[in-house]
C-alpha cells in the first residue's frame, strides 16, 4: 500500500465528463488500497477570467482582493469532484486551502507556502476517506485567503505531498510526460523516462510549463518523488528524482522558451556605488521579480541597465520606476514586451566546454540577435526578439541531437 497525492490541472477537469474521468482515476487507486488525497486547480480558462475581471477593474489592483476572486475557481472544483467521487462510491470531503491549513506568507497573490498541517489530512486518509484539496490557495498571516501565483496547484500537491510524508506526487496533465522541448513547436521532440530536480528546476524557471517552478523547488528540498504523466492516456510518465537515480547523463536534457518575459532598460544611470540597490531594492519590495540583468558602462559616468520582469509585471515594475526616478536619476525607462528568452538545461554541460558557443553559432546562423544573456552551471540562457522563438527552439533542438529518430 503506497500513500499517494494526486494532482489534476485545469483542462484534466475542465467539464463534468473529465470530472468524472478524474474521479474514476482517483477510484482506481483506493481500489488498489492506496491511500490517496487529491489536488485540484480550477477549471480550464475560469481563472484566466477571473484575472482578467481584475485587471480590467483596475491595472494596479488591490492584490488582497485579486486573491479574493481568483481563489473562487479551486473551490467549485473541489466540491464538484467530491460530488463525483462520492456518485461512484468513494468517500470524499472537500478542503479549502484555509481548512487544511495551508499557512503562507502574506505576499497576496505569490504567497510562499511556510506550513501545511498534515495531521488531519492523514486521519482522513487512514480512515479510508480521500481528501480533495484545492491548490493555488492558502491563508495568510492575516487570515485572509492568499493565492500562490500561476501554476501554483502544483506547489500545492507537492507541498501537500511533503506533509504528509507521501511515497510519490502524481501530477496528472494534458501532456504524457517531459520533453526534451515543446513537441508543439519541434514534433520531433522526445520524452524523457527521468529528469533530475536539478535540471527540472532550472527547465520550469525558463519556461517549461509542465511544472512550476517553486513546486520543483520544494520538491528537491523535500525529496518528494514526483511523476508527470496524461489524464487522458494510460502512459508511464516522466519521473523528476535525484540525479543518482538518472543513469545517463545527456549534455542538453532540453530547450526551453518564455514568452512571459518584457524587458526593461533604464537610460542613463548615474555610475555610483549603491545603484543597483537603489533599482532593484525598490522593485523587490513591490514583489516584481528581476531575472536576466545585463549593464553597460557609458563613458560619461552614466550606465544603461536592462533586465527583465514577467509581463504581467511591467505596469506595476514602470510605476514602481517612475516613483523612484528622484531619488535613481535615470534619463527614461523604455520597456519591450515583444522578447522571448530561449534557454538549454542539462547537467551534462558541468563537465563540458563549449556548450554556450554552441549555442551562440546556431543562432548567428539563423541570423537571430541575441540581446542579453545568462548563465547557470547547467543553463544557458539568452533573450530574443519574440518573433524568433520558434526558429530559435527548432535550430537549438537539431543543434544538441535532441530530435527523436524518424
Amino acid at each position: 500500500m503506497a500513500r499517494i497525492v494526486m494532482k489534476f490541472g485545469g483542462t484534466s477537469v475542465a467539464d463534468l465528463d473529465r470530472i468524472r474521468n478524474v474521479a474514476n482515476r482517483v477510484k482506481r487507486e483506493v481500489d488498489a488500497g492506496n491511500e490517496v488525497a487529491v489536488v485540484v486547480s480550477a477549471m480550464s480558462g475560469v481563472t484566466n477570467q477571473l484575472v482578467k475581471w481584475c485587471q480590467e477593474l483596475s491595472p494596479l489592483h488591490d492584490a488582497r482582493e485579486y486573491d479574493t476572486v481568483v481563489a473562487t475557481g479551486e473551490q467549485v472544483t473541489i466540491g464538484l469532484l467530491a460530488i463525483a467521487l462520492q456518485t461512484i462510491g468513494v468517500d470524499a470531503r472537500s478542503w479549502q486551502g484555509w481548512q487544511v491549513p495551508i499557512l503562507t506568507d502574506g505576499a497576496h497573490g505569490k504567497a510562499r507556502v511556510e506550513e501545511i498541517k498534515g495531521e488531519a489530512l492523514i486521519a482522513r486518509m487512514q480512515a479510508g476517506q480521500v481528501p480533495v484539496v484545492a491548490g493555488f490557495q492558502g491563508i495568510g498571516p492575516d487570515n485572509r485567503v492568499t493565492t500562490l501565483g500561476r501554476g501554483g496547484s502544483d506547489l500545492s500537491a507537492v507541498a501537500i505531498a511533503a506533509a504528509v510524508k507521501a511515497d510519490r506526487c502524481d501530477i496528472y496533465t494534458d501532456v504524457d510526460g517531459i520533453y526534451t522541448t515543446d513537441p508543439r513547436i519541434v514534433p520531433r521532440a522526445r520524452k524523457l523516462p527521468a529528469v533530475a530536480y536539478e535540471e527540472m528546476l532550472e527547465l520550469a524557471s525558463v519556461g517549461a510549463k509542465v511544472l512550476q517552478t517553486r513546486s520543483v523547488e520544494l520538491a528537491m528540498k523535500q525529496r518528494v518523488r514526483v511523476q508527470v504523466l496524461s489524464s487522458f492516456e494510460d502512459k508511464p510518465g516522466s519521473m523528476v528524482v535525484d540525479e543518482d537515480e538518472i543513469v545517463e547523463q545527456p549534455l542538453v536534457t532540453g530547450v526551453a522558451y518564455s514568452r512571459d518575459e518584457a524587458k526593461v532598460t533604464l537610460r542613463r544611470v548615474p555610475d555610483k556605488p549603491g545603484i543597483a540597490a537603489e533599482v532593484f531594492g525598490p522593485l523587490s519590495a513591490a514583489n516584481v521579480n528581476v531575472d536576466m540583468i545585463v549593464q553597460n558602462l557609458g563613458a560619461d559616468g552614466t550606465t544603461d541597465m536592462t533586465f527583465t520582469v514577467g509581463k504581467t509585471d511591467l505596469p506595476r515594475a514602470r510605476d514602481v520606476l517612475e516613483k523612484a526616478r528622484p531619488t535613481i536619476g535615470f534619463e527614461t525607462v523604455i520597456a519591450d514586451p515583444e522578447v522571448a528568452k530561449i534557454s538549454i538545461v542539462g547537467i551534462g554541460m558541468r563537465s563540458h566546454a563549449g556548450v554556450a558557443a554552441t549555442m551562440f553559432k546556431t543562432l548567428a546562423e539563423k541570423g537571430i540577435n541575441i540581446q542579453v544573456i545568462s548563465t547557470s552551471e547547467i543553463k544557458t540562457s539568452v533573450l530574443v526578439g519574440a518573433e524568433y522563438t520558434e526558429l530559435a527552439v527548432r535550430a537549438l533542438h537539431s543543434a544538441y541531437g535532441l530530435d527523436a529518430e524518424g
